[in-house]
């Protein structure tokens, strides 16, 4: 069985929206995050597809976040990895269960270990 046992496209969209709530406010995440979003709706559908898709299979993520963070290397230093993960850490626990907290925050942990090593480079 899966850890993520349970773990739905609702839980998943109340997360993202949660989380990028959190993110807008934020004193560091938030200029970056301002400087590179232009619609906010739609960046959230559009994550709202990624999870979907990494999570639970769905497809229905068209895109390359490899290439949207190099858009923004200048930007976004190596601290903000940490800050972004803390949040999505503390979204992901007031809304879901242990299991399905932990799954995501360590997809998150790994994509942003990725994303660190690509910027690195750029």
């Amino acid at each position: 069985m899966r850890s993520f046992e349970g773990l739905d496209e609702a839980a998943l969209t109340a997360l993202v929206r949660r989380f990028y709530t959190e993110v807008r406010a934020d004193a560091e995440l938030g200029p970056v995050f301002a400087a590179a979003v232009r619609d906010w709706d739609e960046h959230e559908r559009r994550l709202v597809d990624f999870w979907t898709s990494s999570m639970l299979g769905s497809g229905r993520y068209r895109g390359n976040p490899a290439q949207s963070h190099l858009d923004h290397a200048r930007r976004i230093r190596p601290e903000l990895f940490a800050r972004w993960l803390a949040l999505w850490q503390r979204c992901s626990e007031d809304l879901l269960p242990p299991a399905q907290a932990a799954a995501v925050q360590e997809r998150a942990a790994r994509i942003g270990g990725h994303l660190q090593r690509l910027l690195a480079q750029a």
